[in-house]
């Protein structure tokens, strides 16, 4: 018998700066680093598989990455040369992108592949230190253009029996994303309003929790704290995946001094 495996919603800090230096405050990059390497030790079993979900991949139809061995995409700029440097070299698995696009088809969602797209860095940076061995071999699914969240929480209800085969369900965000307000007077108290909304949330029942996650406008300080909702549905989608189980906050920390947190189901 195969363990089911959690979904999970974790924080992907900013671009490359948990592996290199360009001025996040040290005790943040090591929190989020340190929760980053215990998420694999928290997994009820060790999964086959990984199907990931990034803030930095849109297209007009939920699309699969199909690679068996996925290039790096190095999705930023104007950071030090080291940052171009990382390396995370997984395994692709065609035969999960097949049943991925499968399920979503089934559901009614018309679907794409891409051969040729990498690991952006909503996954190689936070799944290099979950997964430092890079032996876990892992799908990436894209958003779908419109960022509908009630089309997200329905695209994870259909990825959800990966979830018992084996597949660890992943989206790769950040519950706080606002460029701009990072510095903006009362931006602390906006991320700290949105994240306890987040928090509590997560905790309702299926019904309630995905009927709040659909109306996400309606949170305190939300488009203060995503202006774009980029960041905020790889959560819905891995809420959709859920089911009935139980959310939890298995890390709440800050990055560039605003709250964050991590949501897992499961």
């Amino acid at each position: 018998m195969t363990a089911r495996q959690p979904t999970l919603y974790l924080p992907h800090g900013g671009g490359p700066t948990t592996y290199v230096d360009v001025g996040t405050p040290a005790d943040e990059v090591e929190a989020l680093g340190a929760y980053w390497r215990g998420v694999a030790a928290s997994l009820p079993e060790r999964p086959r598989a990984l199907r990931v979900v990034s803030a930095h991949w849109e297209e007009d139809v939920p699309t699969v990455m199909t690679s068996p061995r996925p290039p790096m995409l190095y999705d930023y700029y104007d950071f030090p040369p080291a940052s171009y440097e990382i390396q995370w070299p997984a395994p692709g698995d065609p035969s999960l992108a097949v049943r991925v696009r499968g399920l979503l088809e089934a559901a009614g969602f018309a679907s794409a592949e891409d051969a040729e797209r990498g690991f952006d860095h909503g996954t190689f940076v936070p799944l290099g230190r979950v997964f430092p061995d890079a032996d876990v071999p892992t799908v990436q699914l894209s958003l779908e253009r419109g960022l509908d969240p009630a089309r997200h929480l329905a695209m994870g209800r259909a990825l959800a029996p990966l979830r018992d085969e084996g597949v660890f369900l992943v989206g790769s965000g950040m519950s706080y994303h606002n460029m701009r307000g990072f510095r903006a007077p009362g931006a602390d108290e906006h991320a700290e309003r949105f994240d306890a909304w987040l928090r509590e949330t997560s905790r309702r029942d299926a019904v309630a929790r995905d009927a709040a996650l659909a109306r996400w406008m309606d949170a305190p300080a939300a488009r203060e704290v995503h202006p774009r909702e980029e960041h905020l549905l790889p959560l819905m989608v891995v809420a959709g995946a859920a089911g009935s189980d139980a959310g939890s906050v298995p890390f709440q920390g800050r990055f560039m001094t605003k709250a964050i947190s991590a949501i897992r189901f499961g």
